[in-house]
Parts: structure tokens; C-alpha cells; sequence
């Protein structure tokens, strides 16, 4: 994995059987807990070494102003950037008086365990400390899917050969250190010192700090209790000041004995409460957790999970490499996403601060599909958050000429703060993506109650703001110019296809959605002729084609490029962004991510499959893959076009992402919209599932590489199952009422308790595609 003697492949847990101090940071990633709301990196207990400590609160962020050589009208003034907040996973180690430290002495063994079905990180490991006394410590981790506000450690040390006087020391800790940034502008801004002490507590066992931003005006509370079983005079004592809250627990072990605490730790924190109103609210969170204690929040995870992978598994015969990531991809996507609640999914979870922890496009686009898919209700709290986040989304589409709602290009509480103007100001697409997600899901559960409070809404601010964005010609087709699209390597240009497109469903979902509730739409100020309105804009949008080439353009005037000087690239000048100017990647065809490719993917019923796959050889040329974000759309459509074995080197990019640190930056977050895009690259590519409306669709292909797969989706009450082998798709329903789908184009209702076993037509694959030199999936294991 990311160094291979050291990561074991296991079907259902990530097994690190030695540390190695070079990927330190990259561990702390992938073993990182999170619940969406709290989320602590994978930092050893002691504290140090460390690569990036992080403790985050999703939607704790600090605000810092966003300088300008020259000032522009719209532009951000403010940039927001999540922070490192009160560390309550510290459990520090003295050992007859020498830190546990295992930088010195002599580690004997070091063996981390990420177990995907109990959510539990567990580290065992056997140290000589410099004066000789060996000791072995056993440690596990969770952070609660059940309380939401609740982490915990269990902790335990035992003297191995001789008797040793042990001390721990277990700490809450605010304001730690950080690293100094990278210079990678996908690198957090480092802050130091974010947080002001505003109450200190430590009493028995029970350690409280609360904090409060500088310039976010937000205030944070986080509070410890501890359960301590050791050898008689075991003793603890308390202390604290404005940045640490700590207990010391001393005792004497005989060879043999052992020393155990059970820390549990809750967080807290308000825009709006008062100091008391926090302090309280960290007290109740940890009362409920300690109520149950280690063992209850231990079984709680376990019973969560089951009920989770019981309707979320993906099962890959054939690959075991591949069986392991996507397992440990749908467990991070769980984590990033299953207890939000209304607020944003950041580009890295709660896994790291890459990014500054802001939330995209890819929430929408690549996450929620899955998460529809597995955990609808993680889906409409996300989808309320952006509803909460209209306010600030009316105000920048006014600040900028427009109706409705422009939502921003990157964000933590909701107003734009990318410095960067073609994203910030151009990136229209995010409002379609937005979009999409409310039908998906709509369409995935007939939700009435979110329908009418939130749908509704949002299709219709949205809708409003293409119909403002764009405009007819004369000749009556409709025209949306100056934007930029999904690939980053083009900017505000003219009638990208995939915008134009996923806006055309916007539109007409708008349309739609204020028929079916009138009184609604009328609160909202829609009339008739305005959804009509909306209406004629989707019907008559223009999409660019070349009839010379017979391609479709990603944008208008695409094609008629200069292509970019592909053979004089050399392979350390990748990704494109970090080692040319901009304006000279703007005027070539050259594409950062699949942009026209995936919108084949999510509007493929507008392109004929001779287009499909013109289109798909003409775009591999072109596209290098500078964004994780690639491999998963290139790999649904090479399914789809023929080309299996192509598809696996995508799926196998996508996947890998992280465990393979193929970015070489996995050390500041995982990439979740790449750990989903591992789920899509087998459920919609190789299951070949799709939604029409509201039916699902398959035509499921398998490559050489992978002789069954299997996967459950649900859908409208129902856990549809799908097993798929070379000739073979079988549907069934474990139970619920029957289901009508189509497999192949040919309609299919599942019965509960019955498979349905069909036919897989054979494929003649094509001539492969080219691809730019040095570029090809899997080749070289270069990434950004």
C-alpha cells in the first residue's frame, strides 16, 4: 500500500505491521476516525512524531483576509480555513521517567489495525526504553457513528520484563503546533494559535477547556472523563491552564501487570451559545457516553457498521487489492458524510486540512451518489445544508447581476472565499451538480417531507440562475457563455457542454417540481410564465459540435485549439498548473479532468453510443489526469465504450488514490470524492447501473481482472442485490415489494426472495484509445 512491505492486503481491515517515520503523515490519513462531525487523524496516542496533528470540528474554521495585487469587484475579501482544534486524543507515556518516544530506545514491534466492520483503530507495539525497561502497549480508537459528539480511547500498558514505574499522562490540548506549510497551494494556510481560552476546569477524573475564535466568532468545548483499573496505590491527580487539561495516572507494574484507562472525550461547539450554554453542552454529551461506557460505545460501532455494510457492501472476486480499497473506501465515505447533519462534506472529510477543509463540487457529484445509494439520510442532511446556505448564495448571484442562487465554488460556512476568479466567479456548474443530487435523491427514496421543504427551493434558485446566466440568439437557440466547467484547464468559456447539459436538466427538474406544488412555487414568487420560461431555455440548449470531426466540443470552439506539446512535457512536469502559466493551458486542448466524459456519464441519454465512443477516444487524447477526480468518470465510460481492460486501469487509479498515495499528497487528507469514485467506477461502470427517471438501469460488463462482483443498492425501500460474472447478472430482493428495472434495455420486475438471472451480451472490444505520452492509468505511479 503506500510502502507495500508494510501494509498487508486483508479483505475487511488495514494492517500496518511496522512504522516507518517516511509515511508517518500519509498514515495519519489512512488510519484516520472521523463521523462527520468529529474527526481525528491517525496520530500516534503519545502526540509525537507526528506529521500533521489533527482534531476537527466539521465547520470550525477561522477566517483570514485574501490578499490581492489588484482588487476586483466581487471578489472574496475574506478566506476561511478549517483548524486544528482542542486534541483530546493525547495519552502521553512516561516509563520510570523516560517518554515513550519511539524515536529512541528500541521499538520492537508496531503493528496499527483499521478494522472496517467495528470502526475501531486498533495499535499494539512492544518498546525498550533507553534504560532498559520494556513494556508493551495496547491501544483502540473510535470516533462514535451513535453519539455524534463522542470520541474515545482505551489505553492500556504492561511492564514486560522487570518492574516499571508507569505514568500517563492523558490531555486535552489546544493550540498545538502545526507543521510549516508545504507551498503547495492545495496545502492548508497554517494559523497559528487560532483559539483563546475562555474556562479551564479539572476536578477527579473530568478535564473541560472551552475556546473561542478570534475572527469566525466561534466557540469550541471539549471534555474528558476517564475510567482507570490498575494495581493498588495506583494514584491520579488533575491539573489545568488556558491551552491543557491533563491527569497523570502513576503506578508501580510488576512484570506481568497492566495499567488501563478508558478516555472518553465530547466536543461542542456554537455560532451563537453562550460560554455556560457550551460548557453545559459538552458535559451532557460526555454524561450520555459515559453512561455506556468503553464497552456500550465499542458495541454501538459494531451494531452501526453491521447495519451499514449490510446494505453497502461491494463484493470483488478476482482482486483483493481492489476488494480491500473499495471497503476501505466506502468506510471512509461513511465517515465523512453519516453524521454531518447539515453541514458541508470537505474535500478530505475530517481526515486532513488539504484544501483549507473546504467543500466543492465533489460533494455533489461524486459523494452523494454513493451515499444515496447506501445512506440516503447522510444525503438529505447534506442537501439542507446547502438549503441553510442560501442566504449567502442569493447575495453573491445579486453581487454579481444574477437571480437566484450562485453557490460557491469552494467553501466551509457557505459564502465563496476561492481567491481565484475563473473558479470563484465562473464555476456555474456547481449549482447543475447541486441539482442533480436533489433529483437523485428523490428519485432513490420519494422523500415528500424534503421534497417540499428543501427541493423545491433549491431546483427553483438554482433554475433561476441559469435562466439569468444565459440567453437566447436569434436564432432562438439558448447560449450560456463566460463559465468554466468541470475541467480546471479551461476557463470562462462558452457553452460548456457539460454545464450546458446538466443545466438543461436543472431547468426542466425546476419545471417540473413547482407543478407538483403550486402553492410552494407561489411562496417563492414563481409563476407560470417563469417556468415556462425555464421550460424553452432547456429545450433550446445549444450543445457545440464539430461535424467535421463528429465529435461533440467540450466547449464552443474547443476542437479549433492548439493541441498542447504533449511530447516536450516531461513527466515531472505534472500536474500541468504547477510548472506552466495558466494562460498558456487555457488556449490548448489540453484537459485537466473529464469534463465532456463525464457529461456523457451523468446525461448520457442525449449522445448516441457511436458518439459515445468518438467522443471518448477523442477526449483520452487530450486528458492527463490532473485531478483525482478523473479516473472514475474515464473509467464508467470506457465500460460503456468496450474497453474493459482500460476501465480496471481507471478503477485501480481511483481506488489506489490514497492507500497508493498516487497524488503524493494523501499526507494532508484523504480524496473522498476519488474514494467514492472507487464505488462508482464498479457499480456504475462495471454494474453499468444508471437512473432513467425514476428506474434503474444496468448493463453490467465484467473485466478479465475480476471474475464476480456483487453489490446491493437501495432504492425506494428496498435493498435491490446485483452479482454480476462474465455471463451472468442476477437481480434479487431479500425482501420488500417487487421492483421494476431494466437489465440490458429489456424490462425486469424483482420479486423478494427470488433471483432473476439474465444474460450478458458479449463485447468486441475496440482498437484502444491513444493517450498523452507518459500519461496512461497506472503507469509509473506518478500523480500530483
Amino acid at each position: 500500500m503506500i510502502t507495500d512491505s508494510m501494509y498487508a492486503v486483508e479483505p475487511w481491515s488495514l494492517r500496518e505491521t511496522e512504522l516507518s517515520l517516511d509515511v508517518l503523515p500519509q498514515s495519519e490519513s489512512v488510519f484516520a476516525l472521523s463521523n462527520g462531525h468529529v474527526g481525528w487523524r491517525g496520530n500516534l496516542d503519545e502526540g509525537e512524531p507526528h506529521g500533521l496533528p489533527g482534531s476537527y470540528l466539521n465547520g470550525v474554521h477561522e477566517l483570514h483576509p485574501l490578499p490581492y495585487a489588484e482588487a476586483g469587484y466581487g471578489y472574496p475579501e475574506s478566506g476561511q480555513t478549517v483548524i486544528n482544534v482542542t486534541n483530546g486524543k493525547i495519552i502521553r507515556l512516561l516509563v520510570d521517567d523516560e517518554p515513550f518516544d519511539v524515536r529512541y530506545g528500541q521499538l520492537r514491534s508496531h503493528e496499527r489495525v483499521l478494522d472496517l466492520r467495528t470502526g475501531l483503530l486498533h495499535r499494539t507495539c512492544e518498546w525498550t526504553s533507553p534504560a532498559g525497561s520494556t513494556v508493551r502497549v495496547r491501544s483502540t480508537r473510535l470516533v462514535s457513528f451513535t453519539q455524534r459528539a463522542v470520541a474515545a480511547v482505551s489505553y492500556q500498558v504492561e511492564a514486560v520484563d522487570s518492574e516499571a514505574r508507569i505514568v500517563i499522562q492523558s490531555e486535552l490540548v489546544a493550540n498545538e503546533q502545526l507543521p510549516d506549510g508545504t507551498g503547495d497551494p492545495r496545502a492548508a494556510v497554517a494559523l497559528e494559535s487560532p483559539l483563546q481560552a475562555e474556562q479551564t476546569f479539572a476536578s477527579g477524573h473530568r478535564l473541560r477547556l472551552v475556546h473561542s475564535t478570534r475572527r469566525s466568532a466561534l466557540r469550541v468545548g471539549a471534555a474528558a472523563d476517564h475510567f482507570v483499573s490498575g494495581p493498588e496505590r495506583t494514584t491520579t491527580q488533575c491539573e489545568s491552564d488556558d491551552d491543557i487539561a491533563r491527569l497523570t495516572v502513576t503506578a508501580v507494574l510488576a512484570p506481568g501487570t497492566s495499567l488501563r484507562l478508558d478516555k472518553i472525550v465530547a466536543y461542542g461547539w456554537s455560532g451563537a451559545r453562550s460560554l455556560p450554554a457550551v460548557s453545559d453542552q459538552v458535559d451532557a454529551a460526555l454524561a450520555g457516553a459515559t453512561s455506556v461506557g468503553w464497552d456500550g460505545l465499542a458495541e454501538e460501532q459494531r451494531a452501526y457498521l453491521d447495519d451499514f455494510w449490510t446494505c453497502a457492501d461491494v463484493e470483488v472476486d478476482g482482486d483483493e487489492k481492489i476488494q480491500q480499497a473499495v471497503r476501505f473506501a466506502l468506510f471512509h465515505v461513511l465517515q465523512a458524510g453519516a453524521r454531518a447533519e447539515q453541514r458541508g462534506l470537505p474535500a478530505k472529510g475530517l481526515t486532513g486540512s488539504g484544501y483549507d477543509g473546504h467543500a466543492f463540487w465533489d460533494t455533489e457529484a461524486f459523494v452523494l451518489p454513493l451515499l444515496t445509494n447506501t445512506t440516503p439520510d447522510a444525503v438529505s442532511q447534506a442537501l439542507r445544508w446547502r438549503q441553510s446556505t442560501l442566504p449567502a448564495a442569493r447575495e453573491r448571484a445579486t453581487q454579481l447581476g444574477l437571480s437566484g442562487a450562485a453557490f460557491p465554488w469552494r467553501t466551509i460556512e457557505g459564502s465563496e472565499c476561492s481567491a481565484y476568479w475563473p473558479a470563484g466567479a465562473a464555476a456555474f456548474h456547481v449549482n447543475a451538480g447541486i441539482a442533480d443530487a436533489v433529483v437523485g435523491y428523490l428519485a432513490a427514496t420519494h422523500d415528500e417531507e424534503f421534497e417540499r421543504e428543501c427541493a423545491v427551493e433549491l431546483l427553483v434558485e438554482t433554475a433561476r440562475l441559469w435562466r439569468s446566466l444565459g440567453h437566447h440568439d436569434h436564432r432562438g437557440a439558448f447560449h450560456i457563455d463566460g463559465v468554466t466547467g468541470p475541467d480546471e484547464y479551461s476557463a470562462v468559456v462558452d457553452d460548456n457542454t457539460y454545464t450546458n447539459l446538466m443545466a438543461r436538466t436543472n431547468l426542466l427538474a425546476a419545471a417540473d417540481i413547482v407543478e407538483r406544488h403550486a402553492d410552494r412555487a407561489s411562496r417563492l414568487g414563481v409563476d407560470d410564465e417563469e417556468s415556462a420560461t425555464w421550460r424553452d431555455a432547456a429545450e433550446a440548449m445549444h450543445v457545440p459540435y464539430n461535424e467535421e470531426l463528429r465529435v461533440h466540443e467540450q466547449d464552443a470552439g474547443f476542437t479549433g485549439h492548439q493541441q498542447w506539446d504533449f511530447a516536450r512535457t516531461r513527466p515531472d512536469q505534472y500536474p500541468l498548473l504547477l510548472h506552466f502559466p495558466y494562460f498558456d493551458i487555457y488556449r490548448k486542448q489540453v484537459v485537466k479532468q473529464a469534463d465532456l466524459v463525464l457529461a456523457m456519464y451523468k446525461c448520457g441519454a442525449y449522445f448516441d453510443a457511436d458518439h459515445k465512443a468518438r467522443n471518448f477516444a477523442y477526449y483520452e487524447a487530450l486528458t492527463v489526469r490532473d485531478s483525482s477526480l478523473s479516473a472514475c468518470c474515464q473509467a464508467v465510460m470506457a465500460v460503456e465504450t468496450g474497453h474493459l481492460r482500460l476501465a480496471y486501469d481507471y478503477l485501480t487509479e481511483a481506488a489506489l488514490m490514497d492507500l497508493e498515495d498516487l497524488e503524493h499528497n494523501t499526507r494532508d487528507g484523504l480524496h473522498i470524492a476519488s474514494l467514492a469514485g472507487a464505488w462508482t467506477a464498479l457499480v456504475a461502470g462495471f454494474g453499468g447501473m444508471r437512473r432513467h427517471g425514476e428506474r434503474l438501469e444496468f448493463a453490467p460488463r465484467l473485466p478479465e481482472e475480476i471474475s464476480r462482483l456483487a453489490f446491493t443498492v437501495r432504492f425506494r425501500d428496498r435493498h435491490l442485490r446485483v452479482e454480476i460474472t462474465s455471463t451472468t447478472a442476477t437481480y434479487s430482493l431479500p425482501t420488500g415489494e417487487p421492483l421494476k428495472i431494466r437489465h440490458y434495455g429489456d424490462p425486469l420486475t424483482v420479486r423478494g426472495g427470488v433471483g432473476d438471472a439474465r444474460a450478458i451480451p458479449p463485447v468486441v472490444a475496440p482498437p484502444p484509445p491513444p493517450y498523452p505520452p507518459g500519461r496512461r492509468p497506472n503507469e509509473g505511479g506518478r500523480r500530483r
